[in-house]
């Protein structure tokens, strides 16, 4: 996601950070959503609704030109279990960290190997986020968050599929076997 301070692409949840306003010393920021915003974040992420969004964030200064967001994010929103489609509430409540640097920055680039080959570390820190002008976007990166945290697949307690059956050992399929007439193929030359 790239920030942009413009007002044609804002999210449903915005909180705008100066970056030119922050220090090395961390400040804390309380955020949360409006019903406004939390009908527009339900809507975006396809869910029944969200009744809560909040986080409580530290921002602060990260190298020489970037930023640093970490913090805790609480949601709580309603989704259609896949199964029966009644109401499902689901809570999130996790830590987030984010490194936001200028677009351009020597620190956004990937590393690569030896062979020009790129190096992920699947358990190592996620890359920093590019910002262009002078404005990041700290709601939008914590709703991003809450999104990665949603369930896809959200059931209610103790329902299973219990009438679809992949295969059933007891019950013997009499359908004859296309490939059988192949089975003595090679015998006959």
């Amino acid at each position: 996601m790239k920030t942009s301070p413009d007002a044609r692409s804002r999210p449903p949840f915005s909180y705008a950070v100066k970056v030119g306003h922050i220090s090395a010393n961390p400040v804390t920021v309380r955020i949360s959503a409006d019903e406004r915003e939390r009908e527009g974040l339900a809507e975006l992420w396809k869910v029944s609704s969200v009744e809560e969004l909040s986080a409580e964030m530290q921002i602060a200064r990260w190298k020489k030109d970037g930023v640093r967001v970490r913090g805790h994010i609480t949601a709580r929103l309603t989704q259609s279990c896949v199964v029966t489609l009644e109401p499902v509430e689901s809570v999130i409540s996790e830590d987030f960290e984010q490194i936001f640097v200028p677009e351009g920055s020597k620190l956004a680039r990937m590393m690569t190997g030896e062979s020009g080959e790129m190096v992920l570390d699947p358990d190592g820190p996620d890359l920093p986020e590019t910002f262009e002008g002078d404005t990041i976007d700290a709601g939008a990166t914590v709703a991003e968050m809450v999104a990665l945290g949603i369930d896809p697949y959200p059931r209610k307690a103790g329902i299973e599929f219990a009438d679809h059956i992949e295969s059933d050992p007891a019950v013997k399929d009499d359908k004859p076997n296309p490939f059988a007439v192949l089975k003595d193929w090679k015998k006959k030359e």
